[in-house]
């Protein structure tokens, strides 16, 4: 069959389903690869993906680039006939569901968390939700990454009599992600891993940084992830160039492997607004290591609060600062337990084969279908 695989950027593809584009590949399945061309798009074609590239503005929303983004998606979905259309992120399963709706090619839809987009209640949300209850009356399966973002999607009518699925986001790779020996930090250390943007919780962690350290606690507090200040929601340059220069934190500035990162580490944080399935906690997790998180959906789908982790409320600089100090007082023996537990969690419910499977079958029934 032709798969096609549509996300925002071709790294998404890269960092996010390379374990499903290779699962198709080796079942035998064509593999056409649709995004953003970056420089992570080689590895697609490298690895067996015929590639098309669409100019699509992952940032923001505007009326004008995305009905273009419509037409085309339209245009490639036409030239290039796939069987079925797998689809990730807000712009692609709305725009690419409703190119090819009227080409009447069958298409499957991941929401990848509800994003800046449903954060904030006003027109930009009104229109959100009305452009996915217009679009989401096509799909033939939705795949939700957390309960409560299906429950958002029917309470708002969205989705009615769709058939539906919840899967542990992306899923993560066991043997790539495993823990490594202990380290014992002379500082303990904490690692938040994110796209430096507002929603991620960011200028929360650099206040609870400030906030504890006018208290006279000695850690190590590092950021590591791309600066994104084209986003809408990016934070400046100049801001990030300040807390680097008034060593508030470590930035570590961005890597293909986070791993040497995660192992260094004592605890991972991710103070985040809203999630899918943060990637960023599935790897900590899969390393065995303990983490501090928001109390908000998708986070709480891997973090226990007080078993491998502790919780923390949303925007509450406070809190955040709370659990911190709380974690650099616990003894290495009780680490070392919720970083087992980390583990635990992931390798029940988080393995990658548990969504490559579900996506496997799907395509199979199409096949037979």
């Amino acid at each position: 069959m032709k798969i096609a695989i549509v996300l925002n950027t071709s790294w998404n593809i890269y960092n996010f389903r390379m374990g499903l584009v290779k699962a198709l590949l080796t079942q035998g399945h064509e593999v056409i690869a649709i995004a953003p061309r970056d420089e992570y798009t080689h590895h697609l074609v490298e690895a067996g993906c015929s590639y098309h590239e669409i100019t699509m503005d992952s940032r923001g929303a505007n009326a004008i680039k995305d009905l273009g983004l419509i037409f085309e998606l339209f245009g490639i979905y036409r030239k290039v006939k796939p069987d079925v259309i797998l689809q990730y992120t807000i712009k692609p399963n709305i725009y690419g569901t409703l190119a090819a709706s009227v080409l009447r090619i069958p298409t499957v839809n991941n929401v990848c968390g509800l994003g800046t987009a449903f954060l904030n209640k006003g027109l930009v949300s009104k229109i959100a939700i009305g452009m996915y209850k217009l679009a989401f009356k096509f799909p033939k399966l939705i795949y939700f990454q957390n309960e409560d973002d299906k429950a958002f999607f029917k309470e708002h009518n969205i989705i009615k009599n769709n058939a539906t699925k919840v899967l542990p986001g992306s899923g993560i790779n066991l043997s790539h992600f495993k823990p490594a020996p202990e380290v014992v930090n002379k500082k303990f250390t904490f690692l938040l891993i994110s796209r430096l943007i507002h929603d991620k919780g960011i200028i929360e962690y650099i206040d609870a940084v400030k906030y504890l350290k006018e208290k006279g606690i000695e850690a190590n507090f590092q950021i590591l992830g791309n600066k994104d200040i084209e986003h809408r929601r990016g934070i400046s340059e100049d801001i990030i160039n300040s807390w680097i220069e008034s060593n508030v934190v470590e930035y570590l500035g961005s890597t293909d492997d986070v791993r040497p990162f995660i192992n260094s580490a004592d605890c991972v944080v991710l103070p985040s607004y809203r999630e899918g399935t943060p990637k960023s906690l599935l790897e900590a997790a899969s390393s065995a290591k303990p983490i501090v998180a928001t109390d908000v959906a998708g986070c709480t789908n891997i973090v226990k609060d007080n078993i491998n982790g502790m919780l923390c409320k949303v925007k509450d600089v406070k809190d955040l600062a709370d659990k911190l100090e709380a974690m650099t007082k616990l003894p290495q023996s009780r680490l070392s337990e919720m970083g087992k537990e980390s583990r635990k969690i992931v390798e029940n419910k988080f393995d990658e084969k548990i969504v490559i499977d579900s996506y496997l079958n799907t395509i199979s029934s199409f096949q037979n279908s």
